[in-house]
């Protein structure tokens, strides 16, 4: 079975998930550009069961466009997203792909809100794609 590390930037918080994630998608919504201070955001889902963490966190709670409530998890020391949930779907944890520092991390398969998507940031068309 495979088992990836995720961590925040200091170190103090960290995640172990066991297996291979549901689903890996990258969301183009303006909460995500700006949470990542990227043009998207990657993450990576997980059975919460598959998930221990480790460490402190700080949480913030945020009404995504649906209306469901997500909680993010992130070091109070340097500020990096280790994990969030949501509400609607409590069975599942998200990880930032990023928090990985994996180059090898599998690539996502589904691409949400390209309705908010820079004009110059192109997906291949073999990914599902939602507007």
């Amino acid at each position: 079975m495979t088992t990836r590390q995720a961590a925040c930037s200091c170190g103090q918080l960290t995640l172990i998930a066991e297996g291979d994630p549901i689903r890996i998608s990258m969301c183009h919504c303006l909460a995500c550009q700006r949470r990542t201070g990227s043009l998207f955001g990657a993450q990576a889902r997980f059975p919460r069961g598959s998930v221990r963490i480790k460490g402190d966190s700080s949480r913030y709670v945020r009404t995504a466009d649906s209306g469901n409530q997500i909680t993010f998890h992130f070091c109070p020391s340097c500020g990096s997203t280790v994990f969030y949930h949501q509400d609607q779907d409590p069975g599942q944890m998200a990880v930032p792909v990023g928090a990985f520092a994996d180059p090898e991390f599998p690539p996502p398969t589904v691409s949400v809100y390209e309705d908010r998507m820079h004009s110059w940031v192109a997906v291949p068309e073999h990914f599902e794609h939602w507007d």
